[in-house]
């Protein structure tokens, strides 16, 4: 009877550690991120667009990519914005209604003011989460995963500051809209992996005249399938870089899951190696 209920105790408290596993991307060097992201043919990787919506769990949280990468390993895109007293704070919007319980503008608070606020999740119901700072952010995610700064209001000198004081170009990137932001970020240090957006044959044609590496990218080609998509990943795998769609505006949108798995799986198929998405983990679901 004893033994019986020692395995039952060892079982109770093992569990929940067991449950929490998280698929993690630990990259000890740059070098080794940059292999990993790689073109070759079939690979797939997901982002969350703002962490996730899912599960009534708030966008740009920590706890709601943790819930993601007890799914699936993944990247994220994620959003800071500057509080009143210049504190990189995680929120999408420039105003706060949408995703906190606070009203106003971010910019018009202070970090000790917006962290008694409230994150709403994707319905508007408020949670038991807090807003986290980009600081907390980048530390948490040592280890675990991939963060894809978007451009907001932080100027790009705080955001090259803030990653050198990290020594995060393992794990922290920066997504550029065009030359002259990729040619500053690399200025500041060469080893800086960007998203870039190259939606075009106009911004391919200035990305290619500008002399720019491609080993320390992705590229952003959109937000659907379409047949000027061959043209870009031809080029662009024939370079060894990933292509990356976006379905977060639109196959997210679908009614059905069925449906939008079926757009999920078709974004690879049709040669994208990363899908971003506000469904991270129906993504996951749909290309397992």
């Amino acid at each position: 009877m004893k033994k019986i209920l020692f395995v039952g105790a060892m079982l109770f408290l093992t569990y929940p550690l067991a449950a929490q596993k998280l698929h993690s991307l630990n990259f000890k060097t740059v070098e080794e991120m940059y292999a990993y992201f790689q073109y070759a043919p079939e690979k797939k990787i997901i982002s969350g667009h703002r962490g996730t919506i899912e599960q009534h769990l708030p966008e740009n949280s920590i706890p709601a990519m943790k819930e993601v990468l007890k799914h699936s390993p993944a990247i994220f895109e994620i959003d800071p914005r500057l509080s009143k007293d210049s504190i990189p704070v995680m929120v999408h919007d420039a105003t706060l209604e949408r995703t906190t319980t606070g009203k106003g503008k971010v910019i018009d608070y202070t970090w000790k003011e917006l962290k008694k606020l409230r994150l709403k999740d994707k319905q508007g119901q408020e949670t038991n989460y807090r807003i986290n700072t980009l600081d907390e952010m980048i530390k948490w995610a040592k280890g675990k995963t991939i963060l894809n700064l978007d451009k907001k209001d932080l100027p790009m000198e705080m955001t090259a500051a803030i990653i050198r004081k990290h020594n995060a170009y393992a794990w922290v990137w920066v997504t550029v809209h065009n030359v002259e932001q990729a040619r500053f970020y690399l200025a500041q240090n060469p080893q800086q992996y960007l998203s870039m957006h190259i939606k075009t044959q106009e911004d391919l044609t200035k990305f290619m005249e500008s002399g720019l590496p491609y080993n320390r990218m992705i590229v952003y080609i959109g937000p659907e399938i379409k047949a000027a998509n061959q043209a870009m990943y031809k080029f662009f795998h024939e370079k060894g870089v990933m292509c990356m769609i976006s379905s977060a505006p639109t196959y997210d949108k679908l009614l059905t899951k069925e449906a939008r798995a079926e757009k999920f799986r078709a974004v690879f198929a049709d040669g994208a190696s990363i899908l971003e998405s506000d469904l991270p983990i129906e993504v996951s679901q749909a290309i397992q």
